[in-house]
């Protein structure tokens, strides 16, 4: 296949896009790119599958998240936003697979709000393949000075432990409140 031709197509298509896909002079079919195999060496394309869809037909497909916007809690309150999650496995009919899934980060003012994916707006006919719970994004505190230099002190020392921020704290100790208060709940 022409490489110019691919590079172009897919840097437009990329995995969520339907594009059309003639083979020999046949007539062109509707595929997403499922796919690419590429040369460690100089990067280039060398195989590609296609996956032909129906139109009539749902279909399963990873679609990339894009966030958009500015957080106050970043921007403000020096947070590092978290996004665990790339890109989002939806169901739909080829004609409404969107390319792209926009979601706004400006709703993210402090430490508190998360964006999960229950709360993403997405279009008539698209079903989201996930947990509805999982999270999307977040923002997370500056770690303290105290917390920097335990940091310190445990990498100087080989001892590398994760270190809480004072949220996942506050988050760990209210679940074990309820798993607690649950027990007591049922052995009464």
């Amino acid at each position: 296949f022409p490489r110019a031709e691919f590079r172009k197509v897919y840097r437009a298509a990329g995995m969520s896009s339907l594009i059309d896909v003639s083979v020999d002079g046949k007539e062109p079919v509707k595929a997403i790119i499922k796919e690419v195999q590429v040369n460690p060496l100089n990067l280039e394309a060398y195989h590609v599958d296609f996956h032909a869809v129906r139109m009539d037909q749902e279909m399963t497909a990873e679609v990339p998240l894009v966030f958009d916007g500015e957080s106050q809690a970043v921007k403000g309150m020096a947070g590092t936003l978290v996004h665990p999650m790339a890109t989002l496995k939806v169901r739909c009919l080829p004609a409404v697979l969107p390319h792209e899934i926009h979601v706004d980060i400006s709703i993210l003012t402090n430490f508190e709000i998360s964006i999960t994916v229950e709360s993403l707006k997405l279009g008539a006919g698209i079903t989201v393949e996930e947990d509805p719970h999982a999270l999307i994004a977040t923002v997370v505190p500056p770690m303290t000075e105290e917390q920097l230099l335990k940091m310190e002190a445990d990498s100087k020392s080989g001892d590398v432990t994760a270190i809480k921020t004072e949220s996942e704290e506050k988050k760990a100790a209210e679940a074990a409140k309820k798993a607690e208060e649950e027990a007591a709940a049922k052995a009464a």
